[in-house]
Parts: structure tokens; C-alpha cells; sequence
């Protein structure tokens, strides 16, 4: 587990995503991709630090968060600001992609 992440459950998910700019990574332990995923966002967590949080949220253990916001594929990114989805990316995708997607839910 790193400590670039918070980790978010059903129980603490819409207080965490409540206030700034989060992005959450909705993932599970057996997907390749996701696992492929996590070094990337290590390395943007450390890029946008002090301008937005990254997170992941295991849709096994919360499911119900996972069906609300129609997680039908993994991994999938949804970009939070003020509690409020700003937008989303689905799939693996590169550090500079994810770091341009974060830095512009600034705008919205």
C-alpha cells in the first residue's frame, strides 16, 4: 500500500471527496491494467501534491459506491472537485494525460 494514496471505503468515501480536488481511482486487486495503473499515479501524486489528492477505491469492497457512479470498467478515473464528478477517464492511460486531466478540473 502507498502512502501517496488515500484509501476510500463506503464508509468515509463521501466525506473525503466532499471538499477540493480529488481524483479517485476505482480499481480491484485482480485487474492487470489497474495494477499497471498504480506506479503512474504514484508518480502524479507527487507531481499535483498541494493542488489535488489521489485516491483509490476497491470496487469490490464498495460496490455500492462502484454501481452508483456506473463503474462498468476498470480502471476507471473520476475526477471530484467539491464533492461534485468533473469528469472521468476510463482505462489505462499515460502519467502526462492523467496530470493534464487532474490540473484541469481546476478550471471547472
Amino acid at each position: 500500500m502507498s502512502e501517496r494514496f488515500k484509501y476510500l471505503t463506503e464508509e468515509n468515501f463521501i466525506n473525503e471527496i466532499a471538499t477540493g480536488l480529488i481524483l479517485v481511482d476505482f480499481y480491484a486487486d485482480w485487474c492487470g491494467p489497474c495494477r499497471m495503473l498504480t506506479p503512474k499515479l504514484e508518480k502524479v501524486a507527487t507531481q499535483v501534491q498541494g493542488k489535488a489528492t489521489i485516491a483509490k477505491l476497491d470496487i469490490d469492497k464498495a460496490q455500492k459506491i462502484a454501481s452508483s457512479f456506473q463503474v462498468t470498467s476498470i480502471p476507471t478515473l473520476i475526477l471530484f472537485k467539491n464533492g461534485k464528478e468533473v469528469g472521468r477517464l476510463i482505462g489505462l492511460r499515460d502519467e502526462n494525460m492523467i496530470k493534464d486531466f487532474i490540473l484541469s478540473g481546476d478550471k471547472h
